[in-house]
């Protein structure tokens, strides 16, 4: 009984998971933070530790959207900085990347640098899904791993399967709203993380928290309020939102 009862567990998630990704025809859609959710649900769901997303914008350019913790954020960041990594080929291929042991040959030959961080932050492997819709490549996610077993084909498939859920949502909404601003909309998504780090930043300098429990009470406090994060963070920004309010009691 316990074993059936974690199957139908894991495939109620799953499902509720799929349904949260396509629900993105409501008037506060927020692609940071539904990104962010992206990498929430690719951690819980995949045998994996840590996940990231890279965005690409309409000049080719890479962009950090988010990850699921500001060590996987300076990885996805040293792979633009460095052009080399996992997510930067699988956007610029638009074919997954597939688990990768990064203690060999072929990872120190492909990415010697990115792989040397990661094995230095106690990664073992990585794997990169496309965030695409037929020829059009939006982005990536990358997801970790430290434990030694690899992921199967089974799971490389829900990796995958969620990123494509993502991109839909993601050009689903845009399409709805406005086909012609499509790249404005992207680009717009894109520059929304520059005021999420900069909040992020200052929260966790006044409050002494870590940039991912900033990150995280920002989050918390923008859903409890029912506001954007992008406008909570630019509250943040010009001080209309006073550090007290993001406490530990803060809902």
């Amino acid at each position: 009984m316990p074993a059936e009862h974690e199957q139908v567990s894991r495939e109620e998630e799953i499902t509720s998971t799929f349904v949260e990704l396509a629900d993105t025809l409501v008037a506060e859609f927020d692609v940071m933070d539904f990104l962010h959710t992206l990498t929430e649900r690719a951690t819980s769901l995949l045998p994996v530790n840590a996940a990231g997303v890279i965005l690409q914008d309409t000049q080719g350019r890479l962009v950090d959207a988010t990850a699921s913790d500001e060590r996987t954020r300076l990885l996805e960041l040293a792979q633009i900085e460095w052009q080399e990594g996992p997510c930067r080929d699988c956007i610029r291929t638009g074919v997954p990347i597939p688990d990768t042991a990064l203690d060999t040959r072929e990872a120190e030959q492909l990415w010697p640098r990115f792989t040397e961080w990661a094995v230095d932050r106690g990664f073992t492997a990585v794997a990169a899904m496309p965030l695409r819709l037929r020829e059009t490549v939006i982005g990536a996610l990358n997801v970790f791993r430290v434990q030694p077993l690899p992921l199967d084909s089974r799971e490389l498939r829900l990796g995958q399967a969620l990123a494509d859920a993502a991109t839909i949502g993601i050009l689903q909404h845009r399409t709805i709203r406005d086909q012609t601003v499509i790249n404005e909309q992207l680009e717009g998504a894109l520059g929304t993380r520059i005021v999420i780090e900069q909040a992020k930043g200052m929260l966790a300098e006044r409050l002494s928290l870590t940039p991912d429990e900033a990150f995280a009470r920002l989050r918390a406090s923008a859903r409890g309020q029912h506001l954007l994060l992008t406008d909570l963070c630019l509250e943040v920004i010009s001080g209309r939102a006073h550090p007290a309010q993001f406490g530990p009691s803060a809902p």
